[in-house]
């Protein structure tokens, strides 16, 4: 195990040469973390994790909404939509920077040694590690609860930091492709709620506030 880690250090040093100060910092996290990705807590946390992706988001925002409308639940509906509305920006804007930047995913560098962050509009999966989508849409989803929910903003935050640091040993992001990620899902969020306070009092009677 130990001479692995070695090698893939060794490997990350090597293919982030000449790179930036937090490229080279992401390639030695993500050598150093490498072995814990068969383990028991990773693989069940990165199933997990899962939920962070964009169908299953939507589907869960959707409901929440559908739920509150039906139940006449106005801060259940407004819950759901505002979730649904802030992870519908935050998947707009990572998708417009995923599709500009190419970046070789974590599993790429440690298998191959293969590293690249450039302008591009790869459609590879292995190429399109900018930023984490998967944290992107969590945080602006969970923000949005939390909104109308502020007791939600504890547990459901805890268990999105659990899942979104299992994607580093997982391979699948960089610790900056996270903090890329979360920085889009709260801006999404608080866009969507600036907007939502500007328009509340037009909306419905059944979603209003007060």
């Amino acid at each position: 195990m130990g001479k692995q880690n070695d090698k893939h250090r060794e490997r990350a040093r090597q293919a982030t040469a000449g790179r930036t100060a937090v490229e080279k910092a992401d390639a030695q996290v993500t050598a150093m973390v490498a072995p814990l990705r068969d383990t028991l807590t990773v693989r069940m946390t990165s199933a997990a994790s899962e939920i962070l992706d964009q169908p299953p988001l939507v589907a869960l925002s959707a409901a929440v909404a559908v739920a509150g409308l039906a139940t006449r639940n106005a801060r259940l509906a407004r819950a759901g939509l505002r979730m649904l509305a802030s992870h519908a920006l935050a998947t707009l804007a990572k998708g417009a920077i995923k599709n500009r930047v190419d970046r070789s995913r974590p599993r790429k560098l440690l298998k191959d040694g293969d590293y690249a962050m450039e302008p591009g509009e790869s459609e590879d999966g292995d190429m399109r590690s900018f930023p984490s989508g998967h944290t992107a849409g969590g945080v602006a989803v969970v923000r949005a609860l939390a909104r109308e929910y502020p007791g939600s903003r504890g547990p459901a935050g805890a268990a999105l930091a659990a899942a979104t640091a299992a994607l580093i040993p997982k391979q699948a992001h960089y610790p900056s492709d996270i903090a890329a990620g979360t920085v889009i899902g709260w801006a999404a969020e608080a866009a969507v709620n600036l907007v939502w306070m500007r328009l509340e009092p037009h909306l419905p009677k059944g979603l209003a506030t007060r």
